[in-house]
């Protein structure tokens, strides 16, 4: 079975083509994420040619950040040129509490079965029909309060769930893990989830039916470059950088050390 290590070294050995529908905010820290990480992005989302780039993909991400109707025809085609080349796709409903449109439109996102879905504790809790306290694109609630909710969701939709916080959660409905690490200042920085979502559709691009052991490697991954990234930096903006070098040096043995990714009921 594979290890965290050896998921982050397939993965800058094979350097996944990964789409990226994403917000105008996400595209450039999203796009140097996966590089420094070793993936290959594509930024592109005309509906004209999202279809056909994404049978090309390793695997696309979708990110309903920055809404229009263009958009979602751009992010339906995607998907749907997806799922035909039997390609994962990823999604990250942002804010989709907000209005009814946005809700609507990530209602009908997850009908077409993402592979995984990853949001932060409020976004969960209210796709699951719970009540949250998010406010925007920000959460308002725990990681815990929204364990249940996710594993709700994982297993109705057959997706993997993450929920990321803090301490990041995992499930696919029957296993759960946690995962500690990250930084303080990553909350500080625009569109850092928004960039995990990006990764996780790496690893995954290389792991096809592995996705919940898949999408455990991108969020540790993430977890441990946000942990050592932290030391010695004066605040947000320093961090952001030293995030995406610390991707780059990353150490894949750095994965292993105990207590990172803990097994839960």
């Amino acid at each position: 079975m594979k290890t965290l290590s050896d998921r982050l070294v397939q993965l800058r050995a094979n350097a996944p083509l990964v789409q990226c529908i994403t917000n105008y905010v996400a595209m450039n820290i999203a796009a140097n994420v996966l590089l420094a990480a070793g993936a290959s992005p594509a930024m592109l989302h005309a509906e004209e040619e999202a279809g056909e780039f994404a049978g090309i993909a390793g695997a696309l991400t979708v990110n309903i950040g920055t809404l229009s109707p263009p958009w979602v025809a751009g992010i339906k085609a995607a998907i749907d040129g997806a799922r035909s080349a039997n390609k994962p796709w990823v999604l990250d409903p942002v804010a989709h509490f907000a209005t009814a449109y946005r809700h609507q439109v990530a209602l009908d996102l997850i009908a077409m079965t993402p592979a995984v879905i990853r949001g932060n504790a409020s976004e969960i809790l209210a796709l699951a029909g719970s009540q949250s306290s998010g406010q925007g694109v920000d959460s308002g609630d725990p990681v815990e309060q929204a364990e249940a909710a996710a594993r709700k969701i994982a297993r109705a939709c057959g997706s993997v769930v993450a929920v990321t916080g803090p301490v990041d959660f995992v499930t696919d409905g029957t296993r759960s893990v946690r995962i500690f690490g990250g930084s303080a200042f990553m909350p500080r920085v625009t569109a850092l989830g928004c960039s995990l979502t990006a990764l996780i559709g790496a690893f995954i691009a290389d792991s096809v039916d592995e996705a919940f052991e898949a999408t455990v490697a991108a969020l540790a991954t993430f977890a441990a470059a946000g942990e050592l990234a932290e030391r010695g930096v004066a605040g947000p903006a320093s961090f952001e950088v030293r995030l995406v070098d610390t991707l780059y040096h990353l150490d894949p043995a750095s994965l292993e050390s105990g207590g990172r990714v803990v097994t839960v009921g």
